[in-house]
């Protein structure tokens, strides 16, 4: 019902338009004259040639519409390519940035390690000359324990770089109960030598020099050696009897008669060739006792002798 009165509304509003149309041309007299001939066909042509125009342009647009949708479409495409372009492009820029970090931390390392090379150059360096004294230094001693090898039971025990370690035994140590003297030679980088000796009853403990020497140094100690290898071997000999101890820095023998008793011996030089043992004190409470009574049992008397006359003896 609303459209048909739509319609009737359009319809008489068309009807008043006509009839005020056909009023304008009465009173002005155009419905008498006759119609002038259309000039380029009638109104139906030019309505079906706007019309097929009309549709050519409307043809058109849609082709122009179409086309501009497909390069909407490719824009939008191009815009997705683009921003992926550049997220690969800002990838590319950190890694290259990564790349270069790690360049420049092996570049840094490579110039540290250059300058441990040239530190450890010089260090090896020095280590062949110090290796280069040191052969040196081991043939001059190997034909140094050849010489001495001859004369001296020495027996090299070990050798390297920094230290040797050698063992002299007495020649008639077969015979005599005293342990063999072990030697200890240690060196540094400036050529020089401490020799150390292990032997508890020898007054030695250690001694320096230059390499030139260290034959001389050893040969000195060795004879010493020799020269007391009977007064140690007594020594050693006798503590399985008595209680004694030796002081190899004043070369005196305490022995100790009993709890409150103590007596001091005096063994020189050369004993027991040439050197003699005397009486040095005798205490008793720590107090002195007389000892005048008391006379060694014959000339020359030895360490043995003198303790068994201090150990029978009733005068202390």
């Amino acid at each position: 019902m609303q459209d048909s009165r739509q319609v009737k509304k359009v319809l008489w509003r068309q009807f008043y338009v006509l009839d005020s149309m056909m009023r304008v041309l009465e009173g002005q007299h155009l419905l008498t004259q006759p119609c002038p001939p259309p000039a380029g066909g009638g109104a139906r042509d030019r309505w079906k040639a706007a019309k097929a125009e009309s549709r050519t342009m409307e043809t058109h647009l849609e082709a122009l519409i179409s086309t501009l949708h497909r390069n909407i479409q490719h824009g939008v495409s191009g815009r997705h390519t683009l921003t992926h372009l550049l997220q690969q492009l800002h990838s590319k820029k950190q890694q290259r940035e990564d790349v270069d970090e790690c360049v420049q931390k092996a570049h840094n390392a490579l110039q540290r390690s250059e300058g441990q090379l040239t530190q450890l150059r010089a260090e090896l360096k020095a280590v062949l000359a110090y290796v280069d004294v040191w052969q040196r230094f081991r043939d001059d001693f190997r034909v140094y324990l050849s010489d001495v090898h001859d004369v001296t039971p020495l027996h090299l025990l070990s050798f390297d770089q920094s230290q040797l370690s050698l063992e002299c035994r007495h020649k008639e140590q077969a015979g005599h109960d005293v342990e063999p003297l072990k030697v200890s030679v240690r060196w540094s980088h400036d050529d020089r030598f401490t020799l150390q000796v292990s032997q508890p009853g020898l007054a030695l403990h250690s001694v320096s020099g230059g390499r030139s020497e260290l034959g001389t140094t050893l040969l000195e100690v060795m004879q010493y050696y020799m020269g007391q290898a009977c007064l140690l071997s007594e020594i050693q000999h006798l503590r399985s009897s008595f209680a004694i101890d030796w002081l190899p820095a004043s070369r005196v023998l305490v022995y100790l008669k009993s709890a409150s008793l103590v007596c001091h011996l005096q063994v020189q030089e050369g004993y027991p060739d040439t050197g003699a043992v005397s009486l040095l004190s005798v205490h008793r409470d720590a107090q002195p006792v007389d000892t005048c009574g008391l006379q060694p049992p014959k000339p020359h008397s030895r360490l043995t002798d003198w303790l068994i006359l201090l150990c029978s003896s009733s005068l202390i």
